[in-house]
């Protein structure tokens, strides 16, 4: 009775914390988009306002009902696992798949609702005012996406700043877990799992959804000029919104079967049933996706001059590269990022001789890791650009997407079952249960550097989809690298990750040096036996700087697109936008994956897995925490935040296009150059 009254305290800790931290980020958001409102509305119109504070509120929405979804699930998937590994996975899975189908189902919803009541009230159903009406659906996309900015940036450094200072102040000083409840970030620690990486993915990946959805309308809606174009068919111009919509069907079909193939009655079956759901997801939706193609579009249609005899067969196709794609990088992930294989063991190794050794392996990990991601999204992008255009693209992109309600629902299990383990540590629950939640949250850490694997996939082919609509919308023929301002844009463009990730890393260090000094004052007395633990205190350090520290990336993400186009014309964003997609990609990808090592290569020495002379509290061990710090704002912060980086660029060039093409040059240059 007292370790479950223990648990349900703990538990109603994180939950108050998350929520505390969401309010308030929630009212930051309010005042961005009634002063970011004040902006569009004179220059791009009402319906496109609309649109974006609609996309804003639901991107809000989806974080805070996944939120809240996990912090009632980690205390239940420790209560489970304390009886049975089996039972405690599937409360952490089912929870995390309420997360994705919420996500997907709140967008397709929403964003069919304003679709009809644009064509019903807004504009003419005509499929001449098509173009207008799908470039003012484009600020769903735009509301989407600046919420996940400021969801991932925010919740990143808050829960990278309590994770820091936790590690740094109670292993290494004091030979204490994180999850010790006398460590005083502890708390802190686990409500920023919540916000950071569910209320935070979750923003991000219903962002990828709309702005996709949005830039296969956009240039779907621009066919209207040519004979048999497919915006004169109403319900092959749903295609996209279908897909996400069968994605749902598919998902629920898999959570009802994946029981029967995948049994997690031991330690080891528990990554080869999280990777079950995603094969089995990707093996349903390809004939689903195929059924409904040649259900909803026509034998052949044509979406611009040069691409005049699209077929059912080259959509799909593309969608279908996209989707397997996706299941590729998600293994490609896997492999550099578990400490089932040799890459991670390979870190774990080095850290015997020194913390130095561990991270020069860990980058170059991260590295290499850029390779297999990088041929998948090159070969989709060929194909399917070849076949369809920038449409097959945008269609690409939506494949990777199809199964984002299985995606989320394995990338939220993560953060659900490192809860547990905190609650199963703090309550005293005994090694044999904090054994079932190590396995579980090791499980964790590599679905959700999968996770991250999907979200920069989808977010470079959606970020190039979104560039073809601007293109489109800003009326660019094409991009011409030895123009010199596409090239000073291009030159630009690449800097903007590396700016953005100092900022943002510069942030978390800021952060987690006040959370370590605030824990060593505090651990310092209650060692002492005269104080106890003031989570509080902790709590509100993360929340006061991480709400700080995410305006001034926020706001070099949002403005420099839009700069960029006014004051140097339409083909400097071109460049800018290439820039960012390009060097963006790569640093997402290496960053991610190299946090994701370092964690795993923490979690096999913990396990044993270099011998009993090199578990806990070894010098290895404390080798392997240091390379876990500085690996945590790389994985959670910076690396995750830099799709939504390239992804916001490209989706604010596209909603401003109209307004960057007025302030441009007869050639593309700037207005200003006679």
């Amino acid at each position: 009775a007292d370790i479950l009254r223990s648990m349900e305290e703990i538990s109603t800790f994180i939950s108050v914390g998350a929520t505390a931290f969401l309010n308030k980020e929630y009212q930051y958001m309010v005042v961005y988009m009634i002063g970011f409102s004040c902006i569009l509305f004179p220059l791009v119109g009402a319906p496109t306002c609309l649109a974006f504070n609609v996309g804003c509120i639901t991107s809000c929405a989806c974080g805070y009902i996944g939120m809240k979804v996990a912090v009632y699930a980690n205390v239940r998937t420790a209560h489970e696992a304390w009886l049975d590994l089996q039972k405690g996975f599937n409360v952490a899975l089912r929870a995390g798949s309420v997360m994705g189908f919420c996500l997907v189902s709140l967008g397709v919803f929403v964003l069919f609702g304003l679709l009809v009541l644009f064509r019903g009230v807004l504009f003419s159903p005509d499929a001449a005012v098509a173009e207008d009406l799908y470039e003012a659906l484009a600020g769903y996309g735009l509301g989407g996406s600046s919420i996940a900015l400021f969801g991932r940036v925010g919740g990143g450094i808050y829960t990278k700043a309590a994770d820091v200072g936790a590690d740094l102040s109670g292993k290494n000083e004091f030979g204490i877990d994180e999850d010790d409840p006398r460590n005083p970030a502890c708390i802190a620690d686990n409500v920023g799992d919540n916000v950071g990486d569910v209320a935070g993915m979750g923003a991000d990946l219903f962002g990828s959804f709309a702005e996709s959805t949005c830039a296969a309308f956009v240039i779907a809606g621009s066919s209207y000029k040519v004979a048999d174009g497919i915006a004169g068919n109403y319900p092959a111009t749903l295609f996209p919104l279908l897909m996400s919509s069968v994605g749902i069907i598919v998902g629920l079909v898999t959570m009802m079967v994946v029981g029967c193939f995948y049994k997690v009655n031991e330690v080891s079956k528990i990554e080869s049933a999280l990777k079950g759901v995603l094969n089995i997801s990707t093996v349903l939706q390809t004939p689903a996706v195929i059924g409904l193609a040649y259900y909803v579009l026509p034998a052949k249609f044509a979406l611009d001059e040069k691409f005049d005899n699209v077929t059912p067969e080259k959509c799909i196709a593309s969608v279908l590269l996209g989707l397997w794609s996706g299941l590729v990088i998600g293994y490609a992930t896997e492999y550099y990022t578990s400490h089932t294989y040799r890459p991670v063991r390979e870190i774990s190794e080095t850290q015997r001789v020194s913390a130095a050794t561990g991270i020069i392996y860990g980058l170059a990990l991260g590295y290499l890791s850029c390779i297999v991601p990088t041929i998948c999204i090159g070969i989709t992008v060929a194909v399917a650009h070849t076949v369809a255009g920038m449409y097959g693209v945008a269609l690409g992109a939506l494949g990777m997407l199809g199964t984002v309600t299985m995606g989320l629902a394995i990338d939220v299990y993560g953060p659900i079952s490192d809860n547990a383990g905190g609650i199963a540590e703090m309550s005293k629950l005994g090694a044999d249960v904090r054994r079932k939640t190590d396995a579980l949250d090791a499980a964790g850490n590599t679905t959700a550097a999968i996770g991250k694997g999907f979200a920069i996939g989808s977010a470079a082919l959606v970020s190039l989809a979104l560039f073809g609509a601007f293109t489109v919308r800003a009326k660019i023929e094409s991009v011409d690298i030895l123009d010199p301002w596409t090239f000073t844009g291009l030159l630009y463009g690449a800097m903007m990750p590396y700016a953005f990730s100092a900022m943002t890393m510069k942030s978390v260090g800021i952060a987690a040096n006040d959370m370590v000094e605030e824990c060593m004052r505090q651990l310092k007395l209650i060692f002492e036996g005269s104080a106890k633990p003031d989570y509080e205190r902790c709590i509100a350090i993360s929340t006061d700087a991480s709400l700080r520290e995410m305006i001034a990336p926020g706001a070099l993400v949002i403005i420099s697109p839009l700069a960029g186009g006014v004051l140097f014309g339409k083909n400097c964003t071109a460049g800018m936008l290439s820039g960012a997609l390009v060097s963006g990609v790569q640093l997402a990808v290496s960053m991610s994956n190299s946090g994701g090592a370092w964690d795993n290569a923490k979690k096999y020495i913990e396990s044993g897995g270099l011998g009993p002379e090199h578990a806990k509290g070894s010098n290895a061990h404390k080798a392997a925490v240091i390379g876990d710090t500085v690996g945590d704002p790389l994985k959670d912060t910076s690396g995750p935040s830099l799709n939504i980086v390239v992804k916001l660029s490209a989706i604010m060039s596209l909603v401003f296009g109209s307004v960057i093409a007025d302030y441009s040059g007869p050639t593309g240059g700037p207005f200003w150059l006679k």
